[in-house]
């Protein structure tokens, strides 16, 4: 076999490659999930204020608001999957 093929299956090989690159990738992820919860928290808002706008009353708004930012939260969505 080439040395292709023999790095494919050689999982220690594949863990070599993958931990000297695993800070960068969580500081990627982590960076990335924040701007993702940062955008998310500000559509909440401005939704919340139309609907308001609209003559919803506040706790209406609120659950409403809520049940919207429900789908923006992974891990309730990778609990969903259990």
């Amino acid at each position: 076999m080439n040395e292709t093929g023999d790095a494919r299956r050689n999982p220690l090989k594949i863990l070599g490659f993958l931990i000297p690159r695993l800070p960068v990738l969580i500081l990627r992820f982590g960076g990335e999930f924040i701007r993702f919860k940062s955008r998310a928290h500000e559509a909440g808002r401005i939704f919340r204020k139309e609907l308001m706008a609209q003559g919803l009353d506040k706790t209406t708004a609120a659950d409403l608001t809520a049940f919207y930012l429900e789908s923006s939260d992974p891990f309730r969505m990778i609990r969903s999957f259990r």
